[in-house]
C-alpha cells in the first residue's frame, strides 16, 4: 500500500534505476514499519523538471501511505533526502516531497479498497 513516486530530471542506467528502487524500497518500509511486500517505488527520469528558474538536476517525491504517521514526516523528509543525494547525487535543497494519507476506501488493491 505505501507508494513511493520518484519524479527527476537527471539520466540514469538500467543499472543505476535498479539501484535507486531498492534503496528507496527498503527505506520506505523501514520509515513505515511495512512489509517490504506492500511497498510499491515508481520512478520516473529524464522528466522535464525546473527548480528555482535552474535546470540542474532536483527531484519531486510524493510519498503517499495508508496511516501515514504525520508526526514523522520530517524524519521521512530527512531519510528521503538523504537516499536522494546518495543514490541520485541531488543535494537535498534540490528535492521537494509531498506526503499524502489517503482515505482507505480510496486507495484499491487486488480487486478491493482497504
Amino acid at each position: 500500500m505505501p507508494l513511493l513516486t520518484i519524479k527527476t530530471n537527471r539520466s540514469l542506467t538500467t543499472e543505476e534505476q535498479k539501484s535507486v528502487l531498492s534503496h528507496a524500497s527498503a527505506l520506505v518500509a523501514t520509515l513505515l514499519e511495512k512489509p517490504e511486500s506492500y511497498v510499491m517505488v515508481l520512478l520516473q527520469t529524464e522528466q522535464s523538471l525546473m527548480l528555482a528558474g535552474n535546470p540542474q538536476p532536483c527531484a519531486l517525491l510524493e510519498l503517499k501511505s495508508l496511516g501515514l504517521p504525520e508526526e514523522k514526516t520530517a524524519e521521512f523528509s530527512k531519510s528521503l533526502c538523504e537516499m536522494v543525494k546518495q543514490q541520485l547525487q541531488i543535494p537535498s535543497n534540490r528535492v521537494y516531497i509531498e506526503f499524502s494519507n489517503p482515505a482507505r476506501h480510496l486507495w484499491g488493491w487486488d480487486s478491493r479498497t482497504f
